[in-house]
């Protein structure tokens, strides 16, 4: 009999940043949210590289299939930009299918601080959470506003549901 090789999970010190930006990508202004994000994950702990910057629409659901494809995967990819209501706003159609379960009360939250906060515009948000082959992905606004807002709401959270998804305890 053949043993088979572990099956390994993400890296529970790793994640990824994806930028929806089509302006960004093109070179027509720098992508700061994603760097807020990143710079963000770093001292939560993360090992993080650069963001990903790629045009608004499926490149970003591409981006994140690559980042799902590495061996090991992170254990979180958080993407920024392309949750709005613009025609090009497609994140959140190109996250859904790669997800295995939803996790809608992040999201949910997310909205909630910023309508907390004042901003009225952000119940606009249609960003998503949820577990694709065991990472968390979760779609954040594009504005740094909105960005740093939903960084506090995931920091309160963000350890215990990685742990939870890698087989922990509630």
């Amino acid at each position: 009999m053949s043993q088979q090789e572990p099956a390994v999970g993400p890296d529970p010190r790793r994640a990824v940043v994806v930028t929806a930006s089509t302006r960004a990508a093109r070179g027509v202004y720098t992508d700061r949210s994603g760097q807020i994000v990143a710079d963000r994950l770093r001292d939560w702990g993360f090992d993080v590289a650069d963001p990903v910057v790629v045009p608004d629409g499926e490149p970003t659901g591409e981006a994140i299939r690559r980042a799902l494809d590495e061996a090991p995967p992170p254990a979180l990819i958080l993407t920024t930009g392309g949750t709005g209501l613009r025609a090009d706003d497609r994140t959140p159609e190109v996250t859904l299918p790669l997800l295995d379960v939803e996790v809608p009360g992040v999201a949910e939250a997310i909205r909630a601080a910023g309508l907390a906060k004042g901003v009225p515009t952000a119940m606009l948000s249609r960003g998503l959470c949820g577990v694709a082959r065991g990472t968390l992905v979760v779609n954040l606004p594009g504005s740094t506003g909105g960005v740093k807002d939903a960084l506090e709401v995931l920091e309160q959270v963000v350890h215990h549901a990685l742990d939870q998804i890698a087989g922990g305890d509630h």
